[in-house]
């Protein structure tokens, strides 16, 4: 996607298939009992984007043809081209996806649950990927709280753009802890009993009136941003604390094993 002046481009990173444990272990500080039980999935490789939908970006594919519900061009209350987009129900983040598709011809979505988490976790078992405290000078979130033996620092009280910190995990992928929480496509469920253990969305039973958000932001405490957090929103709501990324598949050759 080409998008002008000092604006970031869309930039879609490989993450490489394989097998994790998603949710958090039972001794995990802060841990929620709707993180567990932890469980073994296996997940295909794709193509995520390197960072949260940004401003910039999000007003190229408002200008595209609409597919099923129309976009506001500049929703964000926090300016910056390379600032996230905010302000953007689950909705309009599945219309852009549907605008992409259409526009390139490539299959565009959000990401599932598990595919989020695997890949914040980018091999990792720490509370973060960073390690098992936060930082503000790592990531963007209510720095004024700690978590675990983790030092406070800045509350920034607004989103910082995407590339603020120049930081990025194993696989590439940045701002995954704080800034803004991330639409996902499955349905919540209060547990993981029963999940999918393939890397697919779960959209089978739970409750399909809330999807799930993931990564924290901003204006949450530094728990909100651990890398097993999960959160159910209405898919409608509205707020300058959500934001999303997107994913497409890989190719099929990319599944297959090399000898």
């Amino acid at each position: 996607m080409l998008v002008g002046g000092d604006a970031l481009p869309l930039h879609m990173v490989l993450v490489p298939g394989g097998t994790f444990l998603m949710g958090s272990s039972d001794d995990e500080p802060e841990r929620k009992e709707d993180e567990g039980p932890q469980h073994e999935v296996t997940v295909p490789p794709f193509f995520m984007g390197r960072y949260p939908v940004t401003q910039a970006q999000w007003r190229v594919v408002a200008a595209m043809s609409q597919v099923k519900r129309e976009l506001h061009p500049d929703p964000s209350r926090f300016k910056g081209d390379n600032r996230p987009v905010e302000q953007v129900s689950w909705y309009d983040a599945v219309e852009v996806c549907a605008r992409l598709s259409a526009h390139t011809s490539r299959q565009y979505r959000l990401p599932s649950e598990a595919e989020w988490e695997y890949a914040c976790r980018a091999g990792t078992i720490t509370p973060f990927y960073f390690g098992n405290t936060l930082t503000t000078e790592v990531a963007n979130y209510k720095g004024n709280s700690t978590y675990a033996d983790g030092p406070e620092g800045e509350y920034r009280a607004e989103t910082t753009p995407v590339d603020h910190f120049g930081i990025a995990n194993a696989f590439g992928l940045c701002d995954t802890h704080g800034n803004v929480n991330e639409w996902c496509q499955d349905h919540w469920h209060d547990s993981y009993a029963g999940a999918p253990t393939d890397g697919s969305a779960w959209i089978e039973g739970g409750n399909p009136d809330k999807r799930i958000l993931r990564g924290g932001s901003w204006y949450d405490l530094p728990r909100y941003c651990q890398s097993a957090h999960r959160y159910p929103y209405v898919p409608d709501y509205l707020s300058y604390f959500l934001g999303f990324r997107v994913v497409c598949s890989a190719p099929r050759a990319l599944h297959l094993p090399t000898g």
